[in-house]
């Protein structure tokens, strides 16, 4: 028990870390770029990102800590582990891209990537713990949400 609270709090802390740095190409941008934006109806007030990405790394983070809690000597394990892993970079390499390099279309391309690397990492998840599976599903839904909102932005630019 003591061993997979460690592995949680290693891969909350990676998460959360990742999140903030990806903060930094995010908050260079929300100020000025992203309000001169025009964007749909359904766009959420940017004070609702924060907390909402903040709970979503945390439970990235609870997910991986117990696929990884299982021994990462399994080759299921690190399956599911590098998956994460991807996704994990395409999380970041979306802020980056979206707000740092100010590009919408590119960032629609890359949070598409995204998605499809969460679909595996769930998958792998599932195969090995399906309680962490089943956290990913909110990080599912929302990076879903996020994408339809990428693509009108794009759109609406």
């Amino acid at each position: 028990m003591k061993k997979k609270i460690i592995y949680i709090a290693i891969s909350v802390s990676i998460c959360l870390l990742i999140g903030f740095l990806s903060g930094f190409a995010t908050q260079s941008s929300v100020t000025d770029w992203y309000v001169t934006l025009n964007k749909p109806s359904f766009n959420p007030p940017n004070w609702i990102f924060a907390p909402v990405w903040t709970v979503l790394y945390v439970m990235m983070g609870v997910a991986a800590g117990l696929v990884w809690s299982k021994g990462f000597h399994h080759i299921w394990v690190k399956t599911a582990l590098y998956h994460f892993g991807f996704q994990l970079l395409f999380n970041a390499l979306w802020s980056i891209v979206f707000f740092g390099f100010k590009n919408p279309l590119w960032g629609l391309l890359v949070i598409l990537t995204l998605l499809v690397f969460i679909i595996f990492t769930i998958k792998w998840f599932k195969v090995v713990n399906k309680t962490a599976s089943y956290l990913l599903i909110p990080y599912l839904l929302w990076v879903c949400f996020a994408t339809i909102l990428n693509y009108k932005i794009w759109e609406l630019n």
